[in-house]
């Protein structure tokens, strides 16, 4: 179980990320935090979970890669010892079922990959009434459209995402030139990627979305400004961009084709039907 984490600006949100995994009904072998070039917030979670660590429950460690999410995740996956990686974004909760049901879709030889369903919670408490909920990608959580119950997809979501340790053998770690870092610009889809290059080593590999592996994802206050979403969904863009060029627009814009051409017009669509009954933004 990997958590990475960057900033001691989330430092409760850390603690409880921690918290809702040694709570689970299946519990994990272990939990690794990966700290991104942080020291100070390195040496305070080594402080913290000391006694956790001695008994090999949480081991906190340094980042051995460039500065980045991609190379944090792959610093926990060499140091993981269990024959499933399961990763958990450091300012979400799961709930306690979460690592349970991946674990039954390894029941399955083929499955490679196990992700979950991501709920958005908001700082004001509710959804900005102007953000529509086909857009919830945006914050990190399953939006509006996506199929539900237990399906195959072309890729899982990083922060809510479980892969055994055979994917990582077959395809190799996430690209370190294509994920976040820190708090700059917010480009992603390193997972995208990872998922589309292990499709193409293990040909009959299957990937699944669980939407029983339910976590909770906060969404600062920051994020539900227009602002963050115009430069989330340029950032995304711009993703999108790497990871065609690294595997082909073929694979690389598979997905996006259905959302462009299935899930944004059943949205317009809703959208013309809230205004027109007094629902901004489905209120």
């Amino acid at each position: 179980m990997v958590i990475c984490a960057y900033t001691q600006d989330r430092w409760e949100d850390i603690l409880a990320a921690v918290d809702s995994v040694r709570r689970q009904s299946l519990p994990a072998l272990e939990t690794l935090l990966v700290v991104d070039h942080n020291a100070e917030l390195l040496a305070r979670l080594r402080a913290e979970y000391g006694q956790r660590a001695a008994r090999g429950e949480v081991r906190v460690l340094a980042n051995a890669g460039p500065r980045g999410l991609s190379a944090g995740r792959n610093t926990g996956i060499a140091a993981a010892r269990g024959e499933i990686v399961a990763f958990l974004d450091d300012d979400a909760v799961a709930e306690p079922e979460w690592l349970r049901f991946f674990d039954e879709a390894y029941d399955e030889p083929l499955v490679l990959a196990v992700g979950g369903r991501t709920v958005p919670v908001w700082a004001s408490g509710r959804r900005p009434a102007w953000f529509p909920a086909e857009f919830d990608w945006v914050v990190g959580a399953t939006y509006l459209g996506q199929e539900e119950g237990k399906v195959r997809v072309r890729n899982v979501l990083g922060g809510n995402a479980s892969f055994r340790r055979t994917a990582f053998d077959a395809a190799g770690g996430f690209a370190t030139g294509i994920g976040r870092d820190g708090d700059k610009r917010p480009l992603g889809c390193e997972e995208t990627e990872l998922c589309i290059r292990l499709a193409g080593a293990v040909p009959d590999a299957v990937l699944l979305i669980d939407d029983r592996a339910v976590i909770h994802h906060k969404v600062p206050a920051v994020r539900e400004r227009f602002g963050y979403f115009r430069t989330r969904t340029y950032a995304e863009g711009l993703s999108k961009a790497l990871v065609a060029r690294s595997v082909g627009a073929a694979k690389g814009l598979e997905s996006e084709r259905r959302y462009a051409t299935r899930v944004l017009p059943a949205g317009v669509a809703r959208g013309l039907r809230d205004a027109v009954l007094g629902r901004p933004g489905g209120a």
